[in-house]
């Protein structure tokens, strides 16, 4: 297998002339993988080789607990290793001032990042990609063999302890300075070890670098301006952005280059997507930690500052009121951060959101001032989904009615194909085949369910991911509700709400008045804002949310519901693969649901809520006191209160929907102005779907109205727009 990889990624990279590189944390873009290889020319996503992934889930009598999940003890037939490719990548140490001014940082301690690659083939191309995982090593000479011979076991190998840390869990605990440091570490190595590539079958960047130096090739001076020409960075959210400084870094002090040049160099060759306008997940770290772990790389941060800080009393002096927000460094006294949001911004020459509210949430409020010095840096590219593994491989029995009445299979590739289905949606025909093959994957799913969870459910109920219902369910459409997911091991409410989600599902689901018409399993992420929403169901927690399991459920689902408050989710990429398996949405106007909803009709779409316009005044009204409940609101609190659901303090989780104004309270997503209109928007869905042929032709409808939501557009978009590369087609 490894020659025969070697092969594939040596044919392909012959004709490769300008290399996009990802940087992300840990690889969930997989949707965008290959459908960069259909056809447009690939890019080298990059991450992390963790052993443990993040954690695997299981429940006592405290709620969820974690433990560690075996991503890599067994063997992945997939992964092929490279020696070859080793880069080194170092921590802590200082900086060496030279007489000629130049700096090198030296000293600390060097682990060495060891190569995997993963094949990415693409869909009926010959193109092939790998994704690059980076693994943690230390080498044989950072065995000390004499204390090992001594009985110092410990202290003999501490190197290779430290560095197997950097890759053992994705995401670790960082409530403490040696877990911020081992986050930063984690974050910093994937940036280096990736920036000392070039290509994805294992030439150094060095030789480009070398390439690039201004030497005689026979047609004149080579100058490091055309590097960006050759090499895109495409930073996915805050979590690279050490890419910034080490690239600078590299520019100027392994390779000679002056500021200007590097500076000029770097701007042209970095982009930015921006995932989240929430505060809270807008990374900034600590000025202490970072001087600690990258004395250099700070050295840099606080030139750019500079810098920029200086521009703007140039050219802008109407934004010097605006610096102490917009600046890269936060120097508060009590706590000096690093805003890694502010310098992805400062430093790359596009930034763009993941849908187009997100994007214009951005332009208005988040980066207003950055948008009055470069009106033209912003963009929008609508995330995307791949329909051949959301659609086509999860769903076989309703890919072929697809392909059947559309007279083609072309759809998979050019899935603005669906809008044909729109003519056939009244088709009696259809719409029996149709429901058959929701029907086969409902029982597909049913049987998983009984399979992993002991339940058996109800394939004729309605599939309904993610719902509330603190009214009693008599004589209504019968509903099976699924919600699951994971909350991370720090993130405290979202694990009070795990466990009140599966304290609510012990009680109905042995309620035999309640059971014949609500059973409730779940598959829902708890880190969404408004899972609030959803406190009064009545759950069994299914464990282990993943890809595999979301391919069983999404196929199976008729009603699903993403209820984030307006203005909070980016964008989302859940509700696009619902949507295109048929299932109807119950949502806000968030995200990308809006344009869903503008895609498959406003009549298919169960809406409800807050929009992101109206949210500032709602807060401010709530602040004011002038909010009053829902009767139905209040009564749901004070049912989980009374201890119907066991004795659990669930104190601290409703505190945070009740009082005006304050830290951990006030109702800062909505949940209680947005919950009479959920309720009403689930009336509307018990009635629509007691209509068997208006709930089929909404379901078809849905999927001939996804077309926009292919990752091929949005890889496609980002190829055209922001990497300004054409199609690389292997002959």
């Amino acid at each position: 297998m490894k020659l025969r990889a070697q092969k594939l990624w040596s044919f392909f990279a012959s004709s490769l002339p300008f290399l996009p590189l990802i940087l992300h944390h840990h690889p969930p873009f997989v949707g965008l993988l290959q459908p960069s290889l259909t056809p447009v020319a690939p890019p080298v996503p990059l991450a992390r080789h963790h052993i443990y992934g993040l954690f695997k889930q299981r429940f006592g009598k405290e709620g969820q607990e974690e433990i560690a999940e075996d991503w890599l003890e067994k063997f992945s037939p997939w992964e092929v290793v490279r020696h070859d490719i080793v880069f080194h990548v170092r921590f802590f140490g200082h900086v060496e001032v030279h007489p000629t001014g130049s700096r090198k940082w030296v000293g600390g301690e060097v682990v060495q990042a060891l190569a995997y690659d993963v094949p990415i083939p693409g869909y009926k191309t010959k193109n092939t990609i790998s994704l690059r995982i980076w693994e943690a090593k230390a080498g044989a000479e950072d065995f000390n063999l004499f204390q090992f011979n001594d009985g110092q076991y410990e202290s003999a190998a501490q190197l290779h302890s430290r560095a197997q840390q950097i890759c053992a869990v994705l995401y670790p605990g960082d409530a403490t300075e040696s877990g911020k440091l081992l986050r930063l570490k984690q974050q910093f190595f994937l940036c280096s070890a990736s920036l000392q590539l070039f290509s994805n079958h294992g030439i150094n960047l060095r030789t480009l670098f070398s390439d690039l130096r201004r030497e005689k090739d026979g047609k004149g001076l080579r100058q490091w301006s055309e590097f960006p020409t050759k090499v895109a960075v495409q930073l996915n959210d805050t979590h690279p952005t050490l890419a910034i400084p080490e690239l600078m870094r590299l520019l100027m002090d392994d390779e000679g280059l002056g500021w200007d040049e590097a500076w000029d160099v770097t701007t042209r060759t970095i982009s930015y997507t921006n995932h989240t306008v929430l505060p809270e997940a807008l990374e900034k770290w600590s000025q202490a930690v970072l001087w600690k772990l990258l004395p250099r790389h700070m050295e840099i941060i606080e030139e750019i500052d500079k810098r920029f800080i200086a521009m703007i009393h140039t050219t802008q002096p109407e934004l010097e009121s605006k610096l102490s927000s917009m600046c890269i460094l936060d120097d508060n006294p009590q706590k000096p951060v690093v805003r890694m949001a502010n310098l992805c911004v400062v430093s790359s020459h596009t930034v763009n959101g993941v849908a187009q509210l997100h994007s214009d949430i951005l332009k208005s409020e988040l980066f207003a001032d950055y948008v009055s010095i470069w009106p033209n840096k912003f963009q929008n590219k609508t995330n995307g989904i791949t329909p051949r593994r959301w659609l086509r491989f999860c769903s076989p029995e309703l890919s072929h009615i697809i392909t059947k009445w559309l007279k083609t299979d072309q759809w998979v590739t050019n899935l603005d194909l669906l809008t044909d289905l729109r003519q056939f949606a009244d088709n009696a025909d259809l719409q029996a085949e149709w429901e058959s093959a929701k029907m086969a994957n409902k029982q597909r799913l049913a049987q998983f369910i009984l399979q992993v969870t002991g339940i058996s459910i109800d394939p004729n109920s309605l599939f309904d991911i993610q719902s509330i219902s603190p009214e009693e369910r008599k004589n209504t459409t019968p509903r099976t509700i699924m919600i699951g997911g994971k909350a991370f091991a720090t993130y405290t409410n979202a694990k009070r709400i795990v466990k009140l989600v599966n304290d609510v599902g012990a009680v109905v689901n042995n309620d035999p008045d309640v059971k014949c018409y609500l059973k409730i399993d779940n598959f829902m992420r708890p880190e969404i804002r408004n899972m609030l929403k959803s406190l009064t169901l009545q759950v069994v927690f299914v464990p282990n949310y993943n890809v595999s399991v979301a391919e069983k459920l999404i196929p199976g689902s008729e009603l699903s519901q993403h209820i984030s408050t307006a203005g909070m989710e980016a964008s989302g990429s859940s509700n696009m693969k619902f949507a295109l398996n048929g299932c109807l949405i119950i949502g806000t106007l968030d995200g990308a649901n809006i344009e869903i909803r503008e895609e498959i009709g406003e009549d298919n779409f169960f809406l409800f809520g807050a929009t992101a316009d109206e949210v500032p005044r709602l807060r401010k009204e709530r602040e004011n006191g002038l909010f009053k409940p829902d009767p139905r609101f209040e009564e749901a609190k004070q049912f989980i209160r009374s201890g119907v659901f066991g004795s659990y303090d669930y104190n601290p989780l409703l505190e945070s929907l009740e009082g005006n104004s304050g830290y951990g309270c006030g109702d800062y997503f909505l949940v209680g102005h947005d919950f009479p209109g959920y309720m009403d928007a689930q009336a509307r869905v018990d009635e629509v779907y007691k209509d068997r042929k208006r709930w089929i032709k909404m379901s078809i409808l849905s999927t001939a109205g996804s077309g926009k939501f292919s990752s091929d557009r949005t890889i496609s978009q980002y190829a055209k727009e922001i990497w300004k590369i054409e199609e690389c087609r292997v002959p």
